[in-house]
């Protein structure tokens, strides 16, 4: 229920709402040198580098402390929070409520990100070695499918039609009030599907024999730097797959990333869909998504997290290098329908293997630093796919760009072995005798 709630920050504020209301119709006549959607970006790439810099350790002294439902509920209801005040951002007066919305968005994506170390580190709490992939498939997908039905109705009520009124709902544009009334929306419907997990998981216990540091509160953050390094060399030392397995996922989860943000784009420009059918088809490829991803769930129990991915990726790669030769919307459709079915089953299977390799009592850091290592390196797939484009004087070639993405992460996860289940049941049961009764 929380994978469900939180799409309506992911898919409604972030990607397909609020940033397009903020930067066509808020800030369409701002004047300047940088362009609204410039100031978007930059707003984002500082959120990122807010959210690199201090993610796992966030996450760190969540588990020190025994605070780790604490921390999931403060930061998903300041998300919450600050999703319900963009309501304020007016279109009718730009100046201020532009760079209001910029900020709220920015900190909202920061807010957001730390509730979500905290949620991925729950996942051994509701799991067992043999049934984490299916948990984390289920709730990933679950995640999908949240964005798919609140979209549509958020199109339907709010936003369909023309005229000065939108939607069945017949809800007033000026202001850019029907799109506000979405916020609103979404605020709510992240707040009640929190709710769920707070009431059925319960607090960790604080971290054993890596408490007597001091209390969190009072620790400064320079103290959880010095044990985060500490901690990192000793993880290096006793079993750097862990280490191997982060910067192999960073990358080839930015590829994964570069199949949704660049998808639309080479849909209208290179295989001719009107532009009105590429909502049609995100639905559909979300759709599919969620059901590759419920799909792998069970397979990453009986074959491992890493068969998952490496079977998802090569596939992917194989779709990529028909779709750089095929054209027209009907081998789109079939092709890029065929290459989201396996991006569900990679992400899944990424966070059931870090579930597994996460050394007990440190869940929420090295979820933290599976946050940090993306961020890291989240300028990937966009740059290669932008030098291939150039290169070849072809939209099409930057498929190329995101594939070689994919590649280089699939090749620097194969060296990675998957943890034994005696590995992974061993660290269950270490990390069960902290949990609360």
């Amino acid at each position: 229920m929380w994978d469900w709630g939180s799409a309506a920050f992911n898919a409604v504020i972030v990607t397909f709402v609020f940033s397009v209301y903020l930067t066509d119709a808020v800030g369409a006549d701002l004047d300047g040198p940088l362009s609204a959607a410039t100031w978007l970006s930059v707003a984002i790439a500082v959120a990122g580098l807010v959210i690199a810099l201090t993610a796992p350790v966030m996450g760190q002294r969540a588990d020190r402390g025994g605070r780790r439902k604490r921390s999931l509920a403060v930061w998903t209801y300041l998300t919450v929070a600050l999703t319900a005040a963009m309501f304020l951002v007016d279109a009718d007066s730009p100046y201020p409520w532009f760079f209001v919305g910029l900020a709220l968005l920015a900190i909202g994506s920061i807010t957001f990100e730390f509730a979500e170390v905290s949620y991925f580190a729950m996942l051994r709490q509701v799991s067992t070695p043999s049934t984490v992939g299916r948990v984390s498939g289920y709730g990933w997908a679950m995640g999908y499918f949240g964005g798919i039905f609140l979209l549509l109705g958020a199109f339907v009520g709010f936003i369909s039609g023309d005229g000065d009124t939108r939607g069945l709902l017949g809800i007033p544009t000026d202001g850019g009030l029907n799109i506000r009334l979405v916020c609103l929306l979404a605020a709510v419907w992240f707040a009640v599907f929190a709710l769920p997990v707070l009431r059925s998981v319960p607090e960790i216990h604080a971290a054993r024999g890596r408490a007597s540091g001091g209390d969190d509160d009072e620790m400064g953050l320079r103290e959880s730097y010095r044990i985060l390094f500490r901690d990192l060399k000793d993880l290096w030392r006793r079993d750097p797959r862990t280490v191997k397995f982060l910067i192999a996922s960073a990358i080839f989860r930015d590829g994964l990333a570069g199949v949704f943000t660049f998808g639309a784009i080479l849909a209208v420009a290179v295989y001719g869909l009107d532009s009105g059918d590429v909502l049609i088809f995100g639905v559909a490829a979300n759709v599919v998504a969620a059901l590759g991803a419920l799909a792998a769930g069970y397979a990453d129990d009986h074959l491992g997290p890493k068969a998952v991915i490496v079977a998802s990726l090569l596939a992917m790669l194989v779709t990529m290098g028909v779709l750089l030769f095929v054209d027209g919307t009907a081998m789109f459709w079939v092709f890029g329908l065929a290459l989201c079915l396996f991006v569900g089953p990679a992400q899944s299977a990424s966070r059931s293997f870090l579930a597994r390799l996460a050394p007990a009592d440190r869940d929420g850091q090295m979820f933290g630093l599976y946050a940090t290592t993306g961020r890291a390196v989240s300028f990937l797939a966009p740059a290669l796919f932008g030098l291939f484009a150039w290169a070849f004087d072809a939209d099409r070639a930057g498929i190329a760009g995101i594939g070689l993405v994919l590649l280089v992460g699939l090749l620097l996860l194969l060296p990675v072995r998957t943890p034994t289940r005696d590995e992974a049941t061993a660290t269950w049961r270490e990390g069960r005798d902290t949990a609360a009764e």
